[in-house]
């Protein structure tokens, strides 16, 4: 049997993490216990990751690049600001819904009990989400698809609470709540409070 790169196991000891994440019941993950899954020592774990924190980093990394990527490729392609948010919107449900570990990071279920930069990581993600809808709602605004005084703050702030609620639905039910049910009607009355 081929022994694994360091780049390749660091990658498997992530993916470990979010399949055990992926768990109805959530319990915590310990080293001990992901050492155990992987069939290593907890010191073979410590020669990838100086800590667990740093394993949530690097699965946080993974959230931010992916989303940021995809966001970044909605911005460019579609030309509506309208239909940018809905695509935006759509695709972090669609994350959630494929990545079912990582919903348990970005709602901060898995971040219980561990370094608080991890949570403030997730909130600057969560800003950074706020403020590209604000963005894409400014756009849509000089396209004359927003009230001249709708707020656009208010709108992103709202817009990013729905998606954090439909998280921690999916997340808190177990997985059952999908966070893409009811989507286009629920977009269909998001889009009637435009103009």
């Amino acid at each position: 049997m081929a022994t694994k790169q360091p780049g390749e196991r660091k990658l498997q000891i992530l993916q470990t993490v979010a399949e055990m994440l992926e768990q109805p019941k959530g319990e915590k993950i310990t080293t001990a216990a992901l050492a155990a899954r992987l069939g290593l020592s907890e010191a073979a774990l410590y020669r990838h990751f100086a800590s667990k924190a740093q394993m949530f980093e690097g699965l946080i990394e993974f959230i931010e690049q992916t989303v940021f990527g995809l966001v970044n490729k909605i911005a460019t392609e579609e030309q509506d600001g309208l239909k940018q948010v809905e695509g935006i919107l759509g695709l972090l449900l669609g994350f959630a819904q494929k990545n079912r570990g990582m919903t348990r990071v970005l709602i901060g279920d898995a971040l219980v009990n561990e370094d608080e930069r991890l949570q403030q990581r997730i909130n600057q993600f969560l800003d950074r989400i706020e403020t590209t809808l604000k963005q894409s709602l400014r756009m849509a605004s000089t396209q004359g698809k927003l009230a001249v005084d709708d707020d656009i703050s208010a709108h992103a702030n709202l817009l990013l609470c729905y998606v954090v609620g439909r998280w921690n639905q999916f997340g808190k039910s177990g997985y059952t709540r999908d966070p893409m049910a009811q989507w286009p009607q629920q977009w269909g009355i998001f889009r009637s409070q435009f103009k």
